[in-house]
């Protein structure tokens, strides 16, 4: 994660932050926060996160006059933050990081798919509760309106701060026809939307789907609120916005690194007040690691004791379909039931006054073999090489990263 800044439409120095995955980017999405937030909401956050382990950089900046951007807000409309958005994208594109993604919170989205026609390099958007009708921001204020119209601006109160309104804003949303520019998007797009969004209802998702041509997708996000505080409700986003977007998104991924014939495996942080973990194998293999609620987790991912009975059964089962492949025996399903525990060396039969590390191993054989035929399946089951691995004594080098 890096600052970043440029000079934004109106031509106010914006902060942004650039969160990059470790070697070079496969990719770069650019990310739009929702109406008067910043580029730190939670669910911002976590999107950036989830992209990152696949190897998408992604940069979320502050429009004009709120976070830590220069500038009044109250300058601001929404064909500004449109020219913020295609500004972003210039600057990206100036240090060969030309943004491949959009996603837009909120007024954000309805920002990105205005603004997707002028970023060529685009080829997904993602929207995430936007309304179809930019003009709808104004419900947020509209005791006010009387005054604002009056008096050219007033301060009003949106999620507990004071913002100044003016009247340009509310005239220039009130402006705003999304439905010719999400007809001519020519990119994929993926609608996210919660059916219980009391902010931005439904219907606008219902109509942002309908306005656009194919490439299109929706999905729901259930009981997630509009500013997906939830982590839960992030976390599937997230997963979603990572899952569609490898369908749309070229990510090349580079020869793997001398003295790692498969890669390397990264694992980090999701969550830091718990145990949370994204595991990731390059940009197409995503699982999650965590611990049970009991002890402090929130259980939404294997343990990495289960991580390593998952590697045990993977291998044996793969080592014995190869072996019953060769001969061509009637093997139809194999499968690997695999536990783990820990017990007293002296009981599993171990030299030793300590406890070890036992994994119980039950394979299941389906199909006409005969007993040769099983009990020799039963024998290579024991050469599988994870299997070796964890017999013998292993060689862990650890070494500290600086960042």
């Amino acid at each position: 994660m890096k600052p970043f800044k440029f000079k934004g439409m109106q031509g106010h120095t914006l902060a942004g932050r650039l969160d990059m995955p470790q070697g070079k980017p496969l990719a770069t999405a650019l990310f739009a926060h929702c109406f008067t937030c910043t580029k730190d909401i939670a669910a911002a956050r976590r999107i950036a996160q989830r992209l990152t382990t696949m190897g998408i950089a992604v940069l979320r900046f502050d429009f004009t006059g709120l976070g830590h951007s220069e500038g009044e807000f109250e300058n601001t409309h929404f064909t500004s933050n449109v020219g913020d958005l295609v500004a972003a994208a210039t600057a990206l594109e100036t240090v060969d990081m030309a943004p491949a993604l959009l996603i837009g919170h909120s007024l954000g989205g309805a920002a990105v798919l205005k603004a997707a026609g002028d970023i060529p390099s685009a080829k997904a958007v993602v929207t995430l509760g936007a309304p179809f009708d930019p003009g709808h921001v104004t419900h947020n204020f509209e005791g006010a309106l009387a005054e604002i119209e009056g008096r050219g601006r007033a301060e009003v109160s949106l999620a507990g701060r004071p913002f100044t309104i003016s009247r340009d804003f509310v005239e220039d949303v009130r402006a705003q026809s999304l439905g010719p520019a999400i007809a001519d998007l020519k990119k994929a797009l993926l609608v996210l939307h919660a059916p219980q969004d009391a902010t931005v209802s439904i219907d606008n998702a219902a109509e942002i789907f309908t306005a656009a041509k194919h490439p299109k997708s929706f999905v729901t996000l259930d009981t997630a609120d509009h500013l997906i505080s939830d982590p839960g409700d992030a976390e599937y986003a997230a997963d979603v916005i990572a899952t569609w977007v490898k369908r749309y998104v070229p990510l090349t991924v580079p020869a793997p690194p001398i003295g790692a014939p498969e890669g390397i495996v990264r694992v980090s942080e999701a969550d830091a007040d718990g145990f949370l973990q994204d595991v990731n194998a390059g940009p197409y293999h995503h699982v999650r690691a965590d611990e049970p609620e009991a002890y402090g987790g929130t259980n939404r991912g294997m343990t990495p004791y289960g991580f390593l009975s998952a590697g045990l059964g993977a291998c044996t089962s793969m080592t014995i379909r190869m072996y019953a492949r060769r001969k061509k025996w009637p093997l139809r399903h194999v499968s690997v039931d695999v536990s783990h525990d820990k017990v007293h060396a002296q009981d599993a039969g171990v030299a030793g006054s300590e406890n070890i590390d036992s994994f119980l191993r039950r394979i299941t054989l389906e199909g006409p073999l005969s007993p040769d035929q099983r009990a020799r399946l039963m024998e290579i089951a024991d050469k599988c090489p994870v299997h070796r691995t964890m017999e013998r004594v292993s060689n862990v080098i650890t070494e500290l990263v600086e960042r």
